[in-house]
């Protein structure tokens, strides 16, 4: 029986959500994991941190090494933030190439680390898909205050940002598969939910409240195959 199990990642997975009321970013009670964490009985150790990348996810891994054996799962979670780009920038300067905050070739030697990383201290991996952003949303909320034409110039059209969102999951699934490590598709679960983009808070990245309660129905089928 598992009685524990530890989370790496970013805002999504520590249950961060944007409160359009009160104009800030709060953690929100009935994120995913707290539902997982009541459903089951087990206790959720939530590393997570906002704006982490697998940069900084692996420091904070690094210095938790001694603890990582005590847990049979390990779940990990990250891409969303190495794939941002510096917005101001680009709206100062849209003929300039500009890099992600983790350039994807770096980004798949990096997790790929992270993850013998934690075999190595004596458990099991299990990575997360990334929930796909609503390219329009996003956009608004990225370019606001900015020159959204000069960003839209560099991006060549909306969508795009949906797209490379999607090539830095497609990194996420492949080092699933080469490594033959568990993977929870949540990205699947979304793309088949109709307007999956009702399950988004303002900013267009993080799920809302509805959003978190798709994710849990997942990880809930899941977790049932191997709790």
């Amino acid at each position: 029986m598992v009685n524990s199990i530890c989370v790496f990642g970013d805002s999504i997975i520590k249950g961060i959500v944007f409160d359009s009321i009160r104009g800030k970013y709060t953690i929100l009670e009935n994120s995913f994991a707290n539902i997982f964490a009541r459903n089951t009985k087990i206790r959720v150790d939530n590393y997570a941190k906002f704006g982490c990348t697998i940069t900084k996810g692996k420091r904070i891994i690094d210095k938790l090494s001694d603890q990582l054996a005590e847990y049979k799962y390990i779940l990990l979670e990250f891409g969303g933030n190495d794939c941002n780009l510096n917005w101001p920038a680009i709206s100062e300067r849209p003929e300039d190439r500009h890099d992600a905050n983790t350039p994807i070739d770096e980004f798949e030697k990096l997790y790929s680390k992270a993850i013998d990383y934690v075999f190595e201290c004596g458990s099991q991996p299990v990575l997360f898909s990334l929930p796909p952003l609503d390219a329009h949303k996003y956009f608004n909320w990225i370019s606001k205050d900015l020159n959204a034409g000069n960003i839209l110039h560099w991006l060549g059209d909306v969508e795009y940002i949906y797209r490379w969102h999607e090539m830095y999951n497609l990194v996420v699934l492949k080092l699933s598969a080469i490594k033959s490590v568990p993977l929870i598709d949540i990205r699947r679960a979304f793309l088949e939910s109709k307007n999956y983009q009702n399950l988004y808070c303002e900013d267009g990245i993080h799920p809302n409240e509805a959003g978190h309660a798709l994710i849990s129905n997942v990880i809930k089928k899941y977790a049932a195959k191997i709790i």
